[in-house]
């Protein structure tokens, strides 16, 4: 094993096709090989803190990924997806932190793979035999070939892949595997960019057939509500995978309707389940819009996955800003900021977190908790993915150079036009506006650097060593394109002012940059007694809770605070509201008296503007994802519009 710069040096030259076969086309933009970027700063502190976290101890605290897991060769243990899921988070963990004894963690189960292979190419335990965690595995593999350049992999998947194309017809993909086909055919794809053999195509055909249309279901015939009733059509992580399908699909047509489609589909989610923070409810089934409506761990770190592949596909800015939203909110809220432990489902607004019955679409009491296993221990197997995956999505490689997906602190190595180059991000975006960047290469060396203009940025400012730079970006992007080296310094700022977005019933939501702020509730950690795996908590609040926002119209000069990222990024170092966030807006409030709760559950805000109203005060927003109690959707105080006219009666006293 070896590793390796460009992830096409060790495999086969890819074969010619034949005359009048079809020819796939390229993706916009691929990932580097898995290890050519590494965290830094804050972001190397939150993989540390999941590498001794669950994600390190998991084989220690949870039998289902034990000795006994079949995908590692016990007996009589797990043998579905949950060992699958795990893998396909431990191997890019060990792998962007560079960590010898994760890498040796995962070498059991992928040498165990590899030898589970029979003579007509199925694989996997022979107490199993759904296609559904093959596809899982698959991911594994390929990520684990990107790492380490292992040559048993191309062969490997060209036997497997055989089989599914003599077997598929009489055995088709069903039930868990019809939902997820997508995510088979991108390891079809991973071999046929290496290869190039033309049997591949008639299995990607293959294998489109018999895998649910998303985008036509999403886009034309989604449910307007609350789920009642199982399907996997309305199963929240089946849509976060589905989303992909027309990614997926336009690598072998070239069809750029799947792009509007998919928009479409987007569109659609948010008109029926959207909530504040601009993600759609998945409480196991899609929930509405309210913002006591759950989401499923597995959901964010699958869509999370779904925006890395429409990245990779279409180069359009708007996946990097979606990946930004749910990777800098929902991935850090869905665990305790130590990553001891993980809800199943997390709320928008979140007033206690307890073992207490919640109107979800489908769950036990305990889905809200934090800890080893809450509800169901799917999401216990796959929420290691979020975080490294994001890691090696940050940047990815373009036809001319390299482009920027998401901003966070890292550095990046990588071959581009024959020439090792070097990127050193220096940033602790998103908590600030200054991204800089080190550019590292040989003298004169030309290459593009394409950077991201957020569609939240009204404005922005561009730099290459101090010369300004006056690019319009298109698709999301500005472009640099020039003789760089031997060192060179881009300076990218992105103004983060306050901004308010409407919701039903004249409600609103705050964001910063990809921030969604919220309304803190101090927080008392109580610890279970005699939990499992590295402890089970609930949370009590410290603070009132049911505000409204008032001078809404002035919120884009609320001021905006900033202090230095702990070592815990994602938490607050204090039981009082708001007490060690990285950054705070400070807002406009009054107390809202007639908003109530019933139980645990806070009922919609009521109608704005506010008829009854308690007094006034300032209000302390925080990041999402640093708030495990937090108020998301306020009512609102006042009038939307701006008060440009004193002499207007309307904004008499």
């Amino acid at each position: 094993m070896r590793v390796i710069m460009d992830n096409t040096d060790q495999l086969p030259t890819p074969a010619e096709p034949a005359a009048g076969a079809p020819v796939s086309r390229a993706p916009a933009a691929s990932l580097l090989p898995l290890g050519s970027i590494t965290p830094t700063g804050w972001l190397l502190d939150q993989l540390r803190l999941q590498a001794a976290g669950q994600t390190g101890r998991l084989e220690e605290i949870w039998p289902d990924v034990g000795p006994t897991n079949a995908w590692r060769g016990g007996v009589g243990g797990e043998d579905w997806e949950r060992g699958p899921y795990y893998l396909d988070g431990l191997v890019p963990l060990a792998h962007v932190l560079g960590d010898e004894d994760l890498i040796e963690r995962t070498r059991p189960w992928v040498e165990w793979i590899l030898s589970s292979q029979r003579e007509d190419g199925f694989f996997g335990p022979q107490t199993n035999d759904d296609w559904w965690p093959r596809m899982v595995a698959l991911k594994v593999l390929t990520q684990h070939a990107e790492a380490t350049g292992d040559e048993r992999v191309v062969p490997f998947l060209q036997r497997y892949f055989r089989h599914q194309l003599e077997h598929l017809p009489g055995r088709p993909l069903r039930s868990w595997g019809r939902a997820r086909g997508a995510d088979n055919t991108l390891s079809v794809w991973w071999l046929h960019h290496r290869t190039g053999e033309a049997w591949l195509l008639d299995l990607v055909s293959l294998i489109d057939s018999q895998t649910i249309a998303w985008d036509d279901y999403l886009g034309g015939d989604l449910i307007t509500g609350a789920a009642r009733v199982f399907s996997h059509r309305t199963h929240g992580p089946n849509v976060a995978m589905g989303l992909k399908k027309g990614a997926v699909d336009w690598i072998l047509d070239g069809d750029d309707a799947h792009r509007g489609r998919t928009e479409r589909s987007f569109a659609n989610l948010d008109r029926w389940h959207g909530q504040a923070h601009g993600w759609f409810s998945g409480d196991e089934w899609l929930g509405g819009r309210e913002a006591t409506a759950g989401i499923e761990t597995c959901q964010v770190v699958e869509m999370m996955f779904t925006c890395e592949v429409m990245a990779a596909t279409y180069a359009d800015g708007v996946h990097g800003d979606r990946l930004e939203s749910l990777a800098y909110n929902l991935l850090p809220a869905s665990n305790d900021p130590r990553m001891l432990g993980h809800q199943y489902h997390q709320q928008a607004t979140q007033l206690e977190v307890s073992v207490a019955r919640r109107d979800w679409t489908f769950s036990s009491d305990d889905a809200g908790i934090f800890g080893l296993e809450p509800h169901f221990g799917c999401c216990t197997a796959n929420l290691h993915q979020g975080w490294p995956k994001l890691v090696s999505s940050l940047w990815m490689r373009s036809p001319r150079g390299l482009r920027a997906v998401a901003y966070a602190p890292s550095r990046v190595r990588a071959e581009v036009g024959g020439a090792e180059v070097t990127l050193d991000v220096r940033t602790a975006y998103p908590f600030e506006e200054t991204i800089e960047i080190g550019v590292e290469a040989p003298a004169g060396h030309e290459f593009d650097l394409l950077l991201r203009i957020p569609a939240w940025a009204a404005e922005w400012d561009l730099s290459v060593d101090g010369e300004t730079v006056a690019e319009e970006p298109v698709d999301g992007y500005v472009t640099l394109r020039r003789a760089w080296g031997p060192s060179s310094t881009v300076r990218l700022v992105l103004p983060m002012r306050p901004r308010v977005v409407r919701r039903e019933r004249q409600a609103a939501a705050v964001h910063l940059g990809p921030l969604t702020m919220v309304h803190p509730l101090g927080e008392n950690w109580i610890p279970v007694p005699g939990a499992p795996g590295l402890g089970e908590w609930e949370i009590h609040r410290r603070s009132s809770w049911n505000v409204a926002l008032d001078d809404v119209a002035g919120a884009a000069d609320w001021p905006v605070h900033r202090a230095t990222v702990q070592d815990v990024p994602w938490g607050l170092t204090g039981p009082r509201p708001g007490q060690g966030s990285p950054v705070v807006v400070e807002g406009r409030s009054v107390r809202a008296t007639e908003w109530r709760a019933t139980g645990v559950t806070p009922d919609p805000p009521p109608p704005s503007p506010l008829l009854e109203r308690g007094a006034d005060g300032d209000l302390l927003l925080v990041p999402y994802g640093v708030a495990r109690l937090r108020v998301t959707e306020f009512p609102v105080c006042g009038s939307w519009a701006d008060r440009d006219d004193p002499d207007d009666p309307q904004y008499a006293d």
